[in-house]
């Protein structure tokens, strides 16, 4: 019987002072030694292009394979494929890959893998990446916005990306992002539609496409032309801000009607205060009050002759009581009785 282990472990095998049964089947057993099994993982690599994109055909492209641990071998693979092998020294920690003169072929995706030395073993293969060759004799595809560059937050925004003859496939591109931001395959026309939905101020830069051209892998189309989109803020809506202002004059005109109405009933409010007290002193016990004066009647030297003059008392009616210790000497007014018959 064999012992299967996978290629990506490593395992060391020792027996074990005592043997086992294991039984197969219902109907057999049998006899073999039990062995102990040591994984040992082999830390995984990183490869990198350089550069990593705007790779044109006839360029040169380096990949570095970085090594976590000594190495006494990298090997590199192209779409799962061997393609090249590199002997390392001990104190190597980078495997270099010079791809000069880039053609159609040298397109694809990449790994690299290593035999190490402690531990030894071969490792895992390393996360894939893509190299993407532009073809320039392809012309760059059309693309059109709408609606158009200043558009209000919020709304929906279509990227259209055309090119009917060679387009397998569209690529939304954005300045300052290092990869495309979208993916689309052409309709029947071959044109390709992104939507971007509910757009803010992030959204805002310039655009571009470019197209993977039918036929082949990862060759691509230059970058076409690019538009220009601005996401600006929602207007008001009409009459707000007309509004608010007639608002503003209403609060204000509102607070100094406040004040005056207040200062109207402070001003009433003492002279009822004032007017009350003074009638409070004027009610009060033994408080003097001013009597009638004497009246006197001026009788012309001529008619008095033949007159009677007559004492009459007048008395003034007085809500108070008046003092039982003294008695107000009452007013005495003169009047002139005729005795005598008309002239």
């Amino acid at each position: 019987m064999s012992l299967l282990v996978p290629w990506k472990l490593k395992a060391a095998l020792r027996p074990l002072p005592f043997s086992a049964a294991v039984s197969m089947s219902p109907r057999c057993s049998c006899l073999m030694t039990s062995m102990a099994v040591n994984l040992i993982l082999v830390p995984r690599p990183s490869l990198l292009l350089h550069p990593s994109q705007g790779v044109s055909l006839g360029n040169t492209v380096t990949l570095r394979c970085h090594l976590p641990q000594p190495a006494t071998r990298v090997e590199l693979y192209r779409d799962g494929q061997w393609r090249s092998r590199k002997e390392m020294d001990q104190e190597q920690d980078v495997a270099e890959f010079s791809l000069a003169g880039i053609k159609k072929k040298d397109s694809g995706t990449y790994q690299c893998q290593y035999q190490g030395l402690a531990p030894a073993g071969t490792s895992e293969k390393s996360d894939p990446v893509k190299l993407v060759v532009t073809d320039h004799s392809y012309p760059p595809p059309g693309i059109s916005l709408s609606p158009k560059e200043h558009v209000e937050i919020g709304t929906n925004v279509t990227i259209q990306c055309s090119n009917q003859e060679y387009g397998a496939a569209f690529l939304l591109h954005k300045d300052g992002h290092s990869s495309p931001i979208q993916q689309q395959e052409p309709d029947y026309w071959g044109t390709a539609t992104f939507t971007l939905f509910g757009v803010t101020p992030a959204d805002s830069g310039t655009y571009r496409c470019s197209y993977r051209i039918r036929g082949c892998c990862l060759l691509f189309s230059p970058l076409g032309d690019n538009v220009t989109l601005e996401v600006i803020p929602r207007p008001a809506p009409p009459g707000v801000n007309g509004g608010a202002s007639r608002d503003l004059v209403a609060v204000v005109v509102g607070r100094w009607v406040a004040v005056i109405v207040f200062i109207i009933i402070l001003t009433v409010s003492v002279l009822l205060v004032a007017q009350r007290r003074q009638m409070q002193r004027d009610e009060r016990p033994g408080a003097t009050s001013r009597g009638p004066e004497a009246v006197q009647f001026q009788v012309s030297p001529g008619d008095s002759e033949g007159l009677t003059y007559a004492q009459l008392q007048a008395v003034t009616p007085s809500n108070h009581p008046h003092s039982s210790s003294t008695t107000p000497e009452p007013p005495i007014i003169y009047a002139e009785v005729g005795t005598r018959g008309p002239r």
